[in-house]
């Protein structure tokens, strides 16, 4: 919760759907206008009393300021029915768009231009798998489930159309016949395979090394996929070894061994084969790229910039004598936030109401995903292990090859309804490996034909039982990709939630995370004993064979999933000598650990500097405090400019390029938001990734500018001779002549888009973020925009920094990426912690609730997150008693 990759297609999909219906929004407000009471008919009721149907007992809801809800219920089922209706009130647009995604039912909202999308979904089986773990339920936590639905359920019964939410009144100008349909456990469940999906780890690298492989020397793929600098940056279990690059000393990776004539053991494949048949093989693999980007963000850019800062700090070292609990998730900006602040308290704690515990919800989803207890607090970054493959799998008609015989395919037809269409059947396709990602478009990915395993350098398929076709002379066969992944197997993340959110020391926290299986996390720890720890959960698969690396032959077994690592196998500590633990998607062991997790870590360079500043403090003996904490998320310190300004400051330059020179003397390297320094240097990055690697590699091997890139660069500024600083396109040849014509050219660049005065220049003029509405946000159409969306707020920060404001450097400098939420928890006493919320608890626009914590979370300022009753009694802004219907 890092491969660099673009901005999924998915919403410019549904923005190119919505022109139509914004051209008509645009004349209702120009001849009628919405209206003040359109506008706000959805707002909830917060106070008074509201009678609902399946509650045992009144509930009490206080609300601060902020609308951040605490839910006092006297059983647990009357507890989550509460929550379901809270959601309900405050996010149900929200709730309703993301089944729709989780189901492959986008086509029922937008039409015709969603079909690609849903079949690609349906494909995967998102709600397939969802409903198949709502059967496994014991019946404790399917109650639970059960119960948040009746209470989504109970406001649904009174609330419809625009009374729910303004996008329904917008919805309804052009999809008049759309009904909201009941709440199921099963729509709650699904929302846990799009959390999976969007922090699948490395699938995108996956395919990138393929294309890369079919143009670049195994030795070159190596240098685009750098591995862990375990040597420089830490590991969580292991070495806390740090390395700040400083000023004439850049960090610098270890060069790339060269190739063998052996298939490599990190990738399972012999990338020394020469590539054949080139524009078949990246042709289809492009194609699957494309394909996987049309799916809508639900949490951020997928891949390895989708990261978190966690870490934990034991009482030796703070100034209260006890713990402290850093937290922050980087994912996709969202209007509303994808998080929901809330707190979930049984009057009295029994076997049968068990739970006090505060936190960020995801709306649509019963418990607490992230929080504290009265006696444990945890937090959450992504471990991204590699637990997805790609399989080429030889298809004859209806059925695959396995070990030397025809099997059957297994098919599924389903239909997809279609607004103002037809429907739309499909047919679904699976080996035993996974489904078939083929024929979104009617020809996706068969192009892949018999070229891909010469391509690959994979062995032939063999022979196997022949059809009377085949016999004939006639070869029918096609290869296909197939994907084999964790979250497709029911598992039981769904009873994970309430585990946790009931637990009270370190033995039933670790027993509620072996629940947790998908996705994997980095889980830290701490409770009011003192006790620091963490544990990576997850099932993260054991391979006969290679690593996962590169897509590998179906027809065989060899290449096949033998089991899973077990729990008790996974990394994990408890009171380390050292006295913190810090994740940042940095890599969990140190090499040589028995267990393969994945070769594609976050790079640790977030992880390398939250554990310098921590070192920094501790051995001049300042004890650590929340406020400390709180500064350290904050940390806006560039690891890339630490090492690259140096070397560009002995570039010759002359007239403007030198004056905005002059501009990194003496500079911090502090990406902060009114830097001009950092303006400058972040339009050279962006403007040397595109010189370096334009028309060498396909989309310039997605180097997004994040902590890949960081490392690439660095092990070539080493190397001024490299062709990698060479580009005939732009006639460089060399380290100077390239970083020469980069920073002439950023000069330019940087005047067209903050004027001529190099020192007016700041990075938060140009580094800036939109907040949009997950659905209606990108029409393209400005009165839809403006109903829906708010900013933009200028940020600091950056990819590969701390403060993970992060940019896609392939897109432009606009934000793409960050700290989703803000969170210190102190253990000595729960109400001097603190959190923020990126927009705020209402999903409503214009309500007051819509935005008010952006520009504290802008400005890196935090809420009071209060916890005892008598606290959050005294900070009450409205009190709202749900009571059993008569």
């Amino acid at each position: 919760m890092g491969t660099d990759a673009p901005r999924s297609k998915g919403h410019r999909r549904i923005r190119r759907l919505l022109i139509a219906l914004g051209v008509v929004l645009s004349l209702v407000l120009v001849t009628a206008g919405l209206g003040v009471w359109t506008v706000t008919r959805s707002f909830p009721t917060l106070s008074g009393t509201v009678d609902i149907e399946g509650l045992s007992n009144p509930v009490t809801v206080t609300r601060d300021q902020a609308g951040i809800p605490q839910i006092t219920a006297k059983t647990a089922a009357d507890l989550f029915l509460a929550e379901g209706y809270v959601h309900a009130q405050d996010r149900f647009w929200e709730m309703d768009f993301r089944r729709h995604v989780t189901s492959g039912r986008l086509s029922e909202l937008f039409g015709e231009s969603q079909v690609g999308t849903d079949t690609f979904v349906r494909t995967l089986g998102w709600r397939a798998v969802a409903e198949q773990e709502v059967a496994l339920l014991d019946p404790v936590a399917l109650g639970y489930y059960q119960s948040y639905a009746d209470g989504v359920n109970a406001y649904l019964d009174t609330h419809d159309g625009a009374d729910l939410s303004l996008e329904y009144a917008v919805l309804g100008l052009q999809n008049r016949g759309y009904e909201v349909e009941p709440w199921t456990p099963a729509d709650s469940v699904a929302w846990l395979k799009a959390m999976a999906w969007d922090l699948r780890s490395n699938l995108d690298d996956e395919i990138d090394r393929a294309l890369l492989s079919t143009t670049l020397t195994p030795t070159e793929v190596n240098q685009l996929h750098p591995e862990y600098p375990a040597g420089a940056h830490p590991t969580i279990t292991g070495s806390q070894t740090v390395v700040v690059p400083s000023a004439g000393a850049p960090e610098a990776a270890e060069p790339a061994g060269e190739p063998t004539a052996e298939p490599s053991a990190s990738t399972g494949l012999d990338l020394t084969v020469e590539p054949a048949s080139v524009d078949s093989y990246a042709g289809a693999l492009t194609e699957l790229r494309a394909a996987l980007s049309t799916i809508p963000e639900l949490l951020g850019p997928a891949g390895g910039e989708i990261g978190s800062n966690s870490w934990v700090v034991a009482g030796s070292l703070t100034n209260t004598g006890m713990p402290l609990l850093a937290n922050d998730p980087h994912l996709g900006p969202a209007l509303p936030s994808v998080w929901y602040q809330v707190g979930l308290r049984c009057q009295s704690i029994t076997a049968d109401c068990p739970f006090d515990v505060a936190g960020y919800s995801f709306s649509g989803l019963p418990g607490v995903i992230i929080g504290h207890t009265e006696r444990i607090a945890w937090g959450f970054t992504n471990l991204g292990p590699d637990v997805v493959d790609l399989y080429i799998e030889k298809i004859t008609g209806d059925s695959y090859e396995f070990d030397g015989a025809a099997k059957p395919l297994l098919l599924r037809d389903e239909k997809i309804s279609v607004a103002g269409g037809d429907d739309v059947k499909i047919e679904i396709r699976s080996t035993e490996h996974g489904p078939l990602l083929s024929g979104f478009d009617g020809t996706t990915y068969q192009r892949i034909a018999s070229d891909y395993p010469k391509a690959a350098g994979l062995p032939t398929a063999s022979s196997g039982a022949e059809s009377g076709a085949e016999a004939s002379g006639v070869d029918l066969t096609t290869y296909e990709l197939s994907l084999q992944w964790t979250a497709l197997t029911p598992g039981r993340t769904a009873s994970a939630i309430f585990a946790l959110n009931q637990a009270t020391d370190w033995t039933s926290f670790r027993a509620a995370a072996e629940l947790f299986e998908v996705p994997a996390q980095n889980l830290t720890y701490a409770d009011v004993e003192g006790n620091i720890g963490y544990q990576a959960p997850g099932l993260i698969p054991i391979r006969a064979s290679g690593s996962g690396t590169l897509p590998v032959p179906g027809w065989t077994s060899e290449y096949g999933w033998t089991g899973y690592i077990p729990f008790e196998a996974l990394p994990s500590t408890f009171n380390p000598p050292s006295g913190y633990i810090v994740t940042a998607n940095n890599a969990a062991a140190d090499p040589g650990s028995p267990n393969l997790l994945t070769a594609d870590w976050d790079l640790g360079y977030r992880a390398n500097q939250i554990t310098a500043r921590l070192q920094e403090l501790i051995a001049v003996g300042t004890p650590l405090t929340a406020e400390l904490m709180s500064d350290i998320q904050g940390d806006n310190y560039s690891a890339i400019a630490a090492a690259l300004v140096p070397r560009l400051q002995e570039v010759r330059l002359t007239g403007s390029a030198a004056e905005a020179q002059q501009l990194l003397d003496g500079w911090d390297y502090q990406v902060d938001a009114d830097s001009a320094a950092a303006a400058y240097f972040n339009v050279i990055w962006r403007t040397l990734l595109k010189d370096m690697f334009t028309g060498k590699v396909d989309d310039g091997a997605h180097l997004t500018g994040g902590d890949r890139a960081f490392s690439v660069v660095t092990s070539l500024l080493g190397q001024p001779d490299s062709p990698w600083w060479s580009n005939p396109t732009y006639g460089t040849v060399g380290q100077e002549s390239m970083l020469r014509r980069v920073m002439t050219s950023a000069a330019a660049e940087s005047a067209d888009l903050m004027g001529s005065d190099p020192t007016d220049w700041q990075w938060g003029s140009i580094h800036t973020l939109d907040l949009k509405n997950a659905s209606f946000g990108e029409s393209g159409i400005a009165p839809l925009e403006w109903l829906f969306n708010r900013g933009p707020y200028e940020l600091a920060g950056g990819s590969a920094v701390v403060n993970a404001v992060g940019w896609d450097a392939t897109q432009g400098y606009q934000v793409d990426w960050v700290p989703s939420m803000r969170q210190v928890i102190n253990l000595e006493n729960f109400d001097d912690s603190t959190w923020i919320n990126l927009t705020g608890a209402s999903g409503h626009a214009f309500h007051s609730n819509y935005t008010d914590q952006a520009p504290l979370w802008r400005d890196h300022e935090t809420r009071p997150w209060l916890f005892t009753p008598a606290a959050i009694k005294d900070d009450a802004a409205d009190t709202l008693t749900l009571k059993p219907a008569a």
